[in-house]
């Protein structure tokens, strides 16, 4: 009976020493700006590198595709929770191809920003990004916000207090307590968790145009969170869902065609 009594004690104890260590380490499970991927990539597009001003200390740094801010809409990207600037070339190449404008933001924290990312802070990273192009005569009705993977939620946070031209996500979540379900179901995820980003209770709340990209073989983020999100989602909607791709999406000349029409419809 003792010995039973140990060995539920020593499991309660791991297990509590596991949530406290989950609790303050979060953080450091969801934004990874050190992890680089593509990185052999070769801009074939002219760019110029800015910083947008956040606060006194928060500079980001950011990559402006500059073509002509009156006649041709706006881009703005919002990275996943990994990587530098360098890692999104092949998107900016196709991208390129596009008459817009494009603007790719780098969080704090990431690209050598100062900084640590949070979710409040990474709202704070994008509010500021489209102030600088207020700022720079581009109107909110000619600005299409990009959000990839973890960029997804912030586009939604964004977008549902403006209305902007319109929002693309590409590999999107619901939340990420949903996600953090699937990765730790052993864990009280909803209790533990600092940043939320519930897109799956704001996409209602928008109401310009949305184009919804996700692939089917998404082995990071499942095909059924960018599906329900579709599902939620306020008309005008419309979806690329392709059974071949995986997290990160081929950017392709069938999606960059979908890109474009939906783009040039609204």
């Amino acid at each position: 009976m003792k010995y039973l009594y140990f060995v539920l004690s020593s499991l309660i104890i791991a297990y509590a020493v596991v949530i406290i260590f989950i609790y303050f380490y979060q953080r450091n499970l969801l934004y990874h700006p050190a992890e680089n991927n593509y990185q052999n990539d070769k801009a074939q597009f002219n760019y110029e590198e800015i910083f947008i001003k956040v606060d006194e200390e928060i500079k980001l740094k950011s990559w402006i595709i500059k073509k002509d801010f009156n006649k041709l809409k706006t881009l703005v990207i919002f990275h996943g929770n990994a990587g530098h600037l360098s890692n999104r070339i092949y998107k900016l190449n196709e991208l390129y191809k596009l008459d817009i404008n494009v603007l790719l933001i780098s969080w704090r924290g990431f690209s050598g920003n100062k900084g640590f990312p949070t979710e409040d802070n990474l709202y704070a990273d994008a509010e500021a990004s489209i102030k600088w192009l207020n700022k720079e005569g581009v109107n909110n009705n000619q600005i299409i916000l990009y959000g990839e993977s973890l960029g997804s939620g912030v586009a939604v946070e964004v977008g549902k207090k403006n209305n902007f031209n319109s929002i693309i996500l590409e590999s999107p979540f619901t939340s990420i307590e949903d996600s953090a379900k699937i990765y730790y179901p052993y864990l009280p995820v909803k209790l533990l968790l600092k940043d939320r980003y519930d897109s799956l209770s704001k996409i209602k709340m928008i109401n310009t145009p949305i184009l919804i990209m996700h692939g089917k073989k998404d082995d990071v983020i499942p095909f059924s969170m960018g599906k329900k999100l579709f599902e939620m989602a306020n008309n005008p909607k419309h979806s690329y869902f392709t059974p071949e791709d995986d997290h990160m999406m081929e950017f392709n000349s069938t999606l960059l065609k979908k890109i474009k029409d939906f783009i040039e419809k609204y």
